[in-house]
């Protein structure tokens, strides 16, 4: 053998070594989910030229929201524009792919061989993907109770967020809907907004609810008589649409929606907009297949630095996690915090994987050189012999 071919023969011995030490996959990451949060881990482990696959399923929370607002250089955007235009600016990071399907179910896998674990996801179609990291971004969705109208109107003057909608209503005859629990809490929120506020409460005006209320506002009955807001019991029975802010707007961005509420005794009152109180759900059930531990029903994230969850590998970011906050701008920074955690987390493992080699790789290069030169030697000395021989014949 050439010194040449016993070189290329050596390294490529300790290049095999080293990479069975991290998992060969298709993808360092999966990112599941493709609203703000997503899209945000998306661009940053895009930036980093790190191989990353984002699955879209199309299902967004604000999808029937008519604009985006507290976004900086935003404000007003459409959410289905401003997911596009995110999209085509990541798109020119070329270790960046975005697959719209819905992923059905992935599994953490132990590679005993190489010391370390991966995950394979498979999409509704069947198709398996292997990545070395998961980035969980499955949002959450509103559930709304059964009452006729009240769906139709959701995200259309009828919504949870006052910092996202509140200020294009402002001024306006407001209603809050849900339990009397949450009654203060919404007028905390919203009375430098309105005057005119209602609290129509459904049949959660009730002996055990004043109790719960009392808990943690001690003074809530003071607090409410100070802004003047009143407490309508009745039980609704639809909400109907007069009048469409989409097509009653003014020059500063108000939008006019105005409504009327059926109550089950036969009257109605009238309303122009609403802050809603009603419960949410992870919108996927990966969390629990994953048996993600879970806090008031969101992935906990708050034991754990750069967007962890409790289980290796696997991270949580957006309206799904369990840090506090439900807005577009904290799922974009949630998104870049976890991007950067994954990102640093894969080159301490390459890092460590490199150095955990290195003493192996150099006793594997000292015996394999010393049995290659050995075999050498050894041919050398058996092509000496051979020409020996032949000039004496």
């Amino acid at each position: 053998m050439a010194p040449k071919s016993l070189f290329y023969s050596l390294f490529s011995t300790i290049s095999v070594a080293l990479a069975s030490s991290i998992p060969q996959t298709d993808y360092d990451v999966i990112v599941v989910g493709g609203g703000p949060a997503g899209l945000s881990v998306l661009s940053s482990l895009g930036r980093m030229r790190r191989r990353t696959l984002m699955f879209d399923s199309g299902e967004y929370r604000n999808s029937v929201t008519r604009e985006m607002h507290d976004v900086l250089g935003f404000d007003g955007t459409p959410p289905a524009q401003f997911r596009g235009l995110a999209r085509q600016q990541i798109s020119k990071y070329n270790s960046t792919s975005v697959i719209d399907i819905k992923i059905d179910t992935i599994t953490p896998i132990e590679d005993a061989a190489a010391n370390s674990s991966y995950f394979r996801a498979v999409d509704a179609n069947g198709t398996e993907y292997t990545s070395r990291k998961v980035v969980l971004g499955t949002g959450l969705v509103d559930v709304i109770p059964d009452v006729p109208g009240l769906r139709e109107a959701w995200g259309k003057g009828i919504w949870w967020c006052p910092w996202c909608d509140g200020y294009e209503h402002r001024d306006e005859p407001l209603g809050i809907l849900g339990s009397l629990t949450d009654v203060v809490g919404s007028v905390m929120e919203t009375h430098t907004l309105y005057s005119d506020i209602i609290a129509f409460t459904n049949g959660t005006y009730t002996p055990a609810n004043e109790v719960a209320l009392a808990a943690k506002y001690p003074n809530w009955k003071e607090q409410l008589e100070a802004w003047n807001i009143g407490i309508d019991n009745r039980s609704i029975a639809s909400i109907e649409r007069l009048q469409n802010g989409d097509d009653h707007r003014d020059d500063t961005g108000r939008q006019y929606d105005i409504f009327r509420v059926h109550f089950t005794d036969g009257s109605s009152v009238i309303r122009n907009t609403f802050i809603t109180n009603y419960p949410t759900a992870q919108r996927s059930t990966l969390p629990e297949e994953l048996s993600l531990v879970m806090v008031d029903n969101k992935i906990d994230t708050t034991d754990y630095t750069g967007m962890r969850t409790s289980l290796s590998g696997v991270y949580a970011v957006g309206d799904c996690n369990s840090d506090g906050s439900t807005n577009v701008p904290h799922a974009m920074f949630s998104g870049k915090r976890a991007g950067v955690y994954v990102h640093v987390e894969m080159s301490r493992e390459e890092s460590n994987a490199a150095i955990s080699k290195r003493d192996f790789d150099r006793r594997a290069l000292e015996k394999q050189t010393e049995r290659m030169v050995g075999n050498e030697m050894e041919d050398l000395w058996k092509r000496v012999l051979e020409n020996h021989h032949q000039r004496r014949s």
